[in-house]
C-alpha cells in the first residue's frame, strides 16, 4: 500500500513503537513503515473507525502485536515503549459526527491516557492533532500562530475542540511534567487504504466516478483544500517524532499545493475517463472555504517536503479503489 522511503533517520528498534488507531488509514500505513525500518510495533485499536482489513498483512510478521483497546479506558499496558504515536480518533465527519459525546472524549481522555502512559514508561509521544483547530479559518495560508475561528458548539465541535483541549493536554504534560513531546496539525490526507464509505472528498468523488455516479459538489466547488498523499504525510510525522527534543511543534503538516474542489473532482472525472455529471449540493454548516497549511515550520525544523503531485497521488489512490471493488479490468486510469 505505501511506497517506503529511506529517511535517513535511526529508529528505535530496542525497544516497541505503540500506534495509537493503528488499524485506521493512517495507523496502518505508519505501522507497515515501521515494520519495513525493523521496529517492533504495538497496534492499539479498538476497531470502531478502524477495520482488521487494513492490518491483516502484518499480523504474520513477529514485530506486529495488536491490542484492541478504547483509549477512553485507561492504558494497562505494561511492557516498554520507546514512543506513542497517538492517531486515535474518527477523522471523517460522516465518523466523528455519528457520536460526538464519544469522539470528545476520545480526543480528550485518550489524549490523558496515552500521556500517562508515557509517564510510566519513559516514551516520547506524538499527538496527530489536525486542521481542523483552525475552523472555517480567516487567515490564508493558516500557520501555526493562528490561533483559529472554530464553533464551539456546532456539529464539528466535537472533533475540533476535542482537538485542540488535546493539544493543550499534550502542551502541558510536557512543560509540567518533563515528557518529550511533540504535536502534528495534519492537513486533508489521502492514498490507497481509505475506507470507500469514509464520507470524505476525495473516496467519495472516486467511489461516485468509478461507480459512473453524479459526483457530489458541496456549495458552488470554489471552496479549497490541500490535499497530502499519504506517503508524504507517513514521512512527515516520523521526521517529527525522530526530531530534537527542543522541538515540539505544533507544526504544520499537509500540502500547500492549493486546488478547488472542482479542480479536483475534474482530476478524477480525467483519470477515470467518467462521463458523469458533478450534481450540487448545500455546503455544510461550518465546512472551511478555504484550508491551506503553511508549512514553513516544517521545512525549517523537519526539513521536509511534500513530493507526491496530485495527479500522481490520485491515479494511485483510484487504482487501489479499483482494485478494492473489483473494477480494475474496466477501469482505464488515464495520465494527466
Amino acid at each position: 500500500m505505501m511506497t517506503t522511503r529511506s529517511l535517513e533517520l535511526e529508529l528505535p528498534t530496542h525497544d516497541p513503537i505503540l500506534v495509537a488507531g493503528g488499524a485506521g488509514f493512517l495507523g496502518a500505513h505508519l505501522c507497515r513503515y515501521l515494520l519495513d525500518q525493523n521496529c517492533t510495533v504495538v497496534c492499539l485499536d479498538n476497531l470502531d473507525t478502524g477495520s482488521w482489513e487494513n492490518v491483516r498483512s502484518l499480523q504474520g510478521n513477529p514485530r506486529f502485536s495488536m491490542i484492541t483497546h478504547d483509549v477512553t479506558h485507561p492504558i494497562l499496558y505494561d511492557g516498554p515503549i520507546s514512543r506513542i504515536y497517538n492517531l486515535a480518533c474518527p477523522a471523517s465527519p460522516k465518523s466523528y459526527q455519528s457520536d460526538p459525546p464519544h469522539t470528545l472524549l476520545t480526543c480528550v481522555y485518550g489524549a490523558h491516557h496515552l500521556l500517562e502512559l508515557a509517564r510510566r514508561t519513559g516514551a516520547r509521544i506524538l499527538q496527530a492533532s489536525t486542521s481542523e483547530v483552525y475552523g472555517d479559518p480567516l487567515e490564508h495560508p493558516q500557520n501555526e500562530a493562528y490561533r483559529g475561528n472554530v464553533n464551539i458548539v456546532g456539529l464539528r465541535s466535537c472533533y475540533d475542540e476535542g482537538k485542540r483541549c488535546a493539544e493543550t493536554l499534550v502542551s502541558d504534560y510536557g512543560s509540567y511534567y518533563g515528557l518529550s513531546t511533540k504535536i502534528a496539525r495534519i492537513f486533508n490526507t489521502y492514498g490507497p487504504g481509505m475506507a470507500v464509505d469514509d464520507g470524505r472528498l476525495v473516496s467519495n468523488l472516486i467511489v461516485q466516478a468509478l461507480g459512473n455516479d453524479a459526483l457530489t459538489i458541496y456549495g458552488d466547488g470554489t471552496q479549497t483544500r490541500s490535499l497530502c498523499y499519504v506517503d508524504d504525510m507517513i514521512e512527515g510525522l516520523v521526521r517529527l517524532m525522530e526530531s530534537p527534543p527542543s522541538f515540539r511543534g505544533p507544526v504544520n503538516l499537509g500540502n500547500p499545493d492549493e486546488h478547488t474542489v472542482l479542480d479536483i473532482a475534474g482530476h478524477i472525472q480525467k483519470l477515470t475517463e467518467t462521463s458523469a455529471p458533478l450534481a450540487y449540493k448545500p455546503l455544510p454548516a461550518d465546512d472551511p472555504v478555504r484550508r491551506c497549511p503553511s508549512i514553513v515550520v516544517a521545512q525549517r525544523h523537519l526539513d521536509w517536503l511534500p513530493v507526491t503531485s496530485l495527479a500522481e497521488g490520485l491515479r494511485k489512490t483510484i487504482h487501489d479503489f479499483s482494485v478494492r471493488q473489483g473494477r480494475v479490468a474496466d477501469m482505464p486510469l488515464t495520465s494527466m
